[in-house]
């Protein structure tokens, strides 16, 4: 079992920022780590994306959880092991930080590609 976590500050509300991530066809645009992505059905519970990262295969994730504006969680099943990634939204002052952070459930290898950590840009022109 791992985790990692990974976080960054903005000045966009939560609303702004959950209207970003429910435009999952834009995600190239703001996360490195994505290169291709594919939302079948709403941004919504049991919804599934297919996600390419540059240069890999692609992740097939579910939408385990989905609360508007607060946080989304997603989980990629791969056999003998479960990532879920939360991704939420914390107020911090005048700001938000988004933090994501990724946990491995079941026998995760240590070299497996599931196993990086998330690679965000700054949230931006909001």
């Amino acid at each position: 079992m791992w985790a990692v976590e990974h976080s960054v500050e903005t000045g966009a509300t939560a609303q702004a920022i959950w209207r970003l991530w429910a435009d999952v066809g834009r995600w190239p645009e703001w996360n490195a780590g994505v290169e291709r992505i594919e939302l079948r059905g709403p941004f919504a519970v049991g919804s599934t994306i297919s996600m390419t990262p540059p240069g890999d295969e692609p992740v097939e994730l579910r939408i385990a959880e989905a609360v508007e504006p607060e946080l989304f969680v997603d989980e990629a099943d791969g056999g003998d092991f479960v990532v879920r990634t939360t991704h939420r939204v914390d107020a911090v002052g005048d700001q938000r930080r988004l933090p994501a952070g990724a946990r491995s459930a079941g026998r995760a290898r240590r070299g497996s590609r599931l196993r990086r950590r998330p690679r965000l840009k700054p949230v931006a022109r909001f």
